[in-house]
């Protein structure tokens, strides 16, 4: 079965935007793929980034990414986080919402070998009675 990350993401973003709270996330800075202003990010190679309708522009969410332009010290910036790389989801005014255990990524599949469409293969196929 796929990751149900992000729609648990896509559910507590509502919640907690129901509630009338500020959404923030927290984000891995060491995983692949994600584009976020280096100078913000702390030692522990993690970034909090609030993810409010009032914060962000053209916030998208869907299965594998969370994508949006933010202004960092007055500069637009666009914002790109797989949703592996998020480690918590939770409101800024009581600290309410879910912080995930790491993913295993998972390993590729093994390489098949070609196979041998269209040649010949030097051995006939050959049937035997067994009794």
């Amino acid at each position: 079965m796929t990751s149900n990350r992000p729609y648990i993401l896509r559910a507590f973003y509502e919640w907690i935007t129901d509630n009338r709270c500020t959404p923030y996330i927290l984000v891995d800075t060491h995983l692949t793929g994600v584009l976020v202003p280096q100078q913000h990010v702390n030692e522990d190679g993690q970034i909090v980034l609030n993810i409010s309708e009032s914060a962000v522009a053209g916030l998208t969410m869907d299965n594998y990414a969370i994508r949006f332009n933010a202004r960092f010290g007055g500069v637009p910036t666009d914002i790109q986080v797989p949703v592996g790389a998020v480690v918590g989801i939770y409101a800024r005014e009581n600290g309410q919402g879910m912080v995930f255990e790491a993913e295993e990524t998972p390993e590729p599949p093994e390489p098949t070998p070609p196979t041998s469409l269209g040649r010949k293969s030097a051995k006939k196929p050959a049937l035997r009675v067994v009794k």
